[in-house]
């Protein structure tokens, strides 16, 4: 690969009429490296390690005063980028690209709130940016647009984070008119007619006057429903360990982690292309949760599924063989291809058996409004496709009728304040996933000294009542990590 740098023009503008608007002025970038505790397939690959991007960025309002924002994501390469390159040429692509990034979010000085600083970057420069980055790249070597949205998303998050705490509120309560410029209408549209999207009478849903608020929680849940995820490589029980037990006083096998952690949710990760497989271990995780007592199940294939039947063959069997099996999935996630306007399926056949969740397809509301015509009932969220995105998703499929959820991607550190704030505003099916105790639970020790009852299942809920204070409720202050030199940095940064 040989991408090319693109210069990017700062995007200049004074300041609107609202006093509350805000304006980059710096960004620096930092690289995280963890380690898995144990093995994660995704897909047909495997992930033993980590990077992290966290982004440090400064905001300034029209009168001179600043504030500076975190955000963090694990740039993880299968899941964002799955290829036949080498993990190690799409690690080094991820990274460069999140030095790029760096500097164009330093130069684009376009104001107001995080929401629409955060739309019209990802408007006007992140596609410009991908395709210079992609210029003179075989097709095979060119990096994704999920790919893209995850290296951006910390950018994104962090500026988030620096506006509440300019502002010294939670960053949810902005979420409105008295802080917007903007309404949603000025970001997306509601469905066409013949799609099967419209409201009940026939017309088009209208976001004119509506704000992110409307389509969330008033009131934040500080404990949620937490879900495990049964990965392709985990044991599941003492005879499947085969001599390979980490033995580091964590569970090994799935009925530990039940019993521990009280946990009754469970996402159980698919070879899309086993029938058998995938069929015997929705069943066997299924007994194993049942001898516990109440549980749900999500099935999840991970793209690798090609057309409807195969899905639609394992459920008819579940119902018929399995009736307790099939009656306890709650939703079926993401069987097929990420590229949804390459792979325009229709999978009516599926969600008419259960709830089907976007996921890897769902880049951002406009993909959402061309699943649900495709048949798609519902999309899971996740904060590494930014903050901005997740929000404008969530507000299109609230408002259409559709199911949400907030899936994790593994996420350590700060990644997962954002990532467990969003499933405590969002009303989801049911909580949050989270699994980075399961897979690096060492990677997070210092940050689960202020924040306990995030980074540990209890009960089978997570406790968020620690998060407290403007912005994401970080309390970074009172975190002890120690930082080496940003690894790239642009702009001003007090």
């Amino acid at each position: 690969m040989n991408p090319q740098p693109l210069e990017i023009n700062a995007h200049t503008k004074n300041f609107g009429s609202k006093a509350t608007d805000v304006q980059l002025r710096g960004a620096e970038l930092y690289f995280l490296p963890v380690k898995t505790r144990v093995p994660l397939k995704f897909g047909t690959e495997t992930l033993t390690s980590v990077t992290c991007a966290r982004v440090q960025v400064e905001v300034a309002d029209q009168h001179g005063n600043t504030a500076t924002g975190w955000g963090e994501v694990p740039l993880s390469v299968q899941w964002v980028w799955p290829s036949e390159m080498s993990y190690e040429a799409r690690h080094t692509a991820l990274k460069d690209f999140s030095e790029q990034l760096t500097s164009a979010w330093a130069g684009f000085h376009a104001t107001g709130h995080p929401m629409e600083i955060g739309y019209d970057f990802q408007q006007q420069v992140l596609p410009t940016l991908l395709a210079g980055f992609n210029r003179d790249c075989q097709p095979h070597e060119r990096m994704p647009k999920l790919a893209s949205l995850v290296c951006c998303s910390p950018f994104d998050v962090a500026l988030h984070d620096a506006y509440g705490k300019l502002h010294e509120v939670p960053v949810y309560s902005t979420y409105n008119r008295q802080y917007m410029n903007r309404d949603l209408s000025a970001f997306m549209q509601g469905a066409s007619q013949n799609d099967n999207s419209g409201s009940a009478n026939g017309e088009s849903i209208s976001f004119t006057g509506k704000y992110p608020e409307d389509y969330l929680s008033s009131n934040r849940e500080d404990h949620l429903p937490v879900w495990h995820l049964v990965g392709g490589l985990d044991p599941l029980d003492r005879s499947q360990l085969n001599g390979q037990a980490v033995g580091d006083q964590e569970p090994e096998v799935l009925d530990e982690w039940i019993s521990r952690d009280g946990l009754d949710c469970f996402k159980v990760k698919l070879r899309g292309n086993d029938e058998p497989w995938d069929y015997d271990r929705l069943v066997q995780v299924s007994r194993i949760a049942a001898t516990q007592g109440d549980y749900v199940l999500t099935a999840d294939f991970n793209c690798t599924v090609t057309e409807p039947d195969y899905v639609n063959r394992i459920l008819d069997r579940l119902k018929e063989e399995q009736p307790t099996a099939y009656d306890s999935i709650l939703y079926v996630e993401q069987p097929f291809p990420y590229d949804l306007e390459a792979h325009q399926i229709d999978v009516r056949s599926v969600s008419q058996r259960k709830p089907l969740l976007m996921d890897e397809s769902a880049h951002s509301w406009e993909y959402v409004r061309l699943g649900r015509s495709l048949g798609w009932t519902g999309v899971a969220l996740k904060t590494c496709k930014t903050q901005t995105g997740a929000l404008l998703m969530h507000c299109w499929a609230k408002a259409h009728g559709m199911h949400v959820m907030v899936q994790d991607l593994t996420n350590p550190m700060l990644a997962q304040i954002p990532h467990v704030l969003l499933a405590a505003h969002a009303e989801t099916m049911r909580g949050v996933e989270s699994n980075a105790m399961q897979f690096y639970p060492q990677a997070s020790v210092v940050e689960a000294k202020v924040h306990p009852g995030i980074y540990q299942r209890r009960n089978g809920q997570l406790d968020l009542t620690s998060i407290q204070g403007p912005g994401f409720g970080y309390r970074l202050d009172e975190i002890d990590r120690d930082l080496d030199e940003p690894v790239e940095r642009s702009g001003s940064l007090s």
